[in-house]
């Protein structure tokens, strides 16, 4: 009996179910290794800068370059044509690859090893004296992890589309974030704790570099099972000739009003949460007097809120819609969080809340919409767009985070804030991402307006199709 006809004997909805959910636990886990590599550090900033002797905008500049790749190089928007041209299991595999091998880079740079003159360690001593070669070759990790992570995550939104469009869609992005947001959420608590003696500050790296190559594994166990249980006339490494990519469909993407107004949303959205979450544990372990251990602790409650909501979010999404005022109402929860976090000294856990709250609307009615507004043959190509414009902010906004810290807080040095003389002051820091979400509370009311007069395609329900 064929792979086929077994699928097609067992294909009971409860049967299918299993297996998609099943599929998509497996995804989850990739993605959650890559959210844990991407705040690795967050929360021991003041470490990494006495450790390496580097300023705020170093730090900044070493974050950034996640961002890079696919803002200047455009791999989100190759990335996702790729992904539309030779399918899910050939590009998700090579760009989890490109993100296992740069948190590994970015580990071994910080490493003792690489710092007594190992590997590579010449050569990067050779070039842009004002940086040290553990700065740079933590960069070259960042850039590389960067090209593969937001590539494969444009995967894993198209995987979710092929398995649950129709279905519980809007859920299973929801649990898929919920999910990754676990791997944000030990990052933030675990890495104070992980540097502790005997280990030293570079394990909170190491353990960041051997969780993304477990998240390798679970992507080649997807791999076969989908390779299994993909109907026989579904497969084949290309799209059929009607389907194929061409240039024409992004001038039709930028065309499309709704998709324009959802992806500058994305990137407003998005630098106000990820570079913020960069800074958050150090903004409240000086504003608020609270050790490295606690402030990561305290800066998770966004992401446990998240865990928690955007399920929830997401299952209502399903059944009600109301997609478009979902966005509305949490761009403007996070314009609230930031202006009380900034201008305020009312007790972080409220904010932290507030964001919680909005950090699980917006994301679980923003990218199963794009699914309400694109072709699903062209949903790589969107994607690989919106992901791309996104990461221009999560380049450009950890910089600026670093430059303004650095510039309102002269003088004082990363050995002062280690023997407490001193304390950064954030005002100015945070105010700037209070900016951001104002323009993205605008943005999302634009798509709203722009959504109630055309079809009313972001409000609709999923289960109604």
């Amino acid at each position: 009996m064929s792979v086929h006809d077994t699928v097609t004997s067992m294909s009971t909805e409860p049967t299918k179910r299993l297996i998609r959910w099943g599929l998509l636990l497996l995804v989850s886990v990739v993605i959650a290794a890559n959210y844990y590599a991407y705040d690795a550090m967050s929360s021991i900033k003041e470490v990494l800068q006495t450790e390496l002797g580097i300023s705020s905008t170093d730090y900044g500049i070493i974050v950034s370059f996640y961002g890079f790749p696919n803002t200047f190089l455009l791999m989100t928007v190759f990335g996702g044509i790729f992904l539309d041209r030779f399918g899910i299991r050939k590009t998700g595999f090579l760009f989890t690859l490109f993100c296992a091998l740069g948190v590994f880079l970015t580990a071994y740079g910080s490493s003792d090893f690489f710092r007594g003159g190992g590997i590579g360690y010449s050569l990067f001593k050779s070039f842009l004296p004002n940086y040290s070669p553990e700065m740079k070759m933590m960069i070259l990790g960042r850039l590389l992890y960067g090209l593969g992570a937001e590539t494969s995550i444009v995967a894993i939104n198209k995987i979710l589309v092929k398995w649950f469009r129709g279905k519980e869609l809007s859920f299973a992005f929801a649990v898929n974030l919920a999910i990754a947001r676990v791997g944000t959420a030990a990052a933030l608590i675990f890495s104070p704790i992980i540097i502790e003696p005997p280990a030293g500050w570079t394990m909170a790296l190491w353990v960041a570099a051997m969780l993304m190559g477990i998240g390798l594994m679970s992507f080649i166990v997807y791999m076969a099972y989908d390779k299994r249980f993909t109907p026989k006339e579904k497969k084949g490494s290309l799209l059929d000739a009607d389907e194929r990519f061409n240039f024409g469909d992004i001038v039709g993407l930028l065309k499309n009003k709704s998709f324009i107004l959802i992806s500058l949303l994305c990137v407003t959205f998005y630098s106000a949460v990820f570079p913020f979450q960069a800074y958050c544990p150090d903004f409240l372990h000086n504003k608020f007097g609270v050790s490295l251990k606690m402030s990561g602790m305290l800066s998770s409650l966004i992401i446990w809120g998240t865990i928690l909501f955007t399920p929830i979010f997401g299952w209502f999404v399903d059944r009600k819609g109301k997609r478009a005022t979902l966005m509305f109402y949490g761009s403007g929860m996070l314009l609230a969080a930031h202006l009380i976090l900034s201008l305020t000294h009312l007790t972080p856990y409220i904010a932290m809340f507030i964001i919680g709250i909005g950090f699980s609307l917006v994301p679980a009615a923003m990218w199963p919409g794009v699914a309400r507004i694109v072709e699903e043959k062209r949903l790589g190509t969107a994607y690989g767009i919106m992901t791309s414009i996104q990461n221009l902010g999560l380049f450009a906004f950890p910089i600026a985070a670093g430059a303004i810290t650095d510039a309102f807080n002269k003088g004082i040095t990363p050995e002062m804030l280690k023997a407490g003389e001193a304390s950064l002051d954030y005002t100015y820091t945070i105010l700037m991402f209070a900016g951001l979400g104002l323009l993205g509370f605008l943005y999302a009311f634009l798509l709203k307006r722009n959504d109630a007069q055309s079809n009313k395609r972001l409000e609709h329900p999923e289960m109604e199709d």
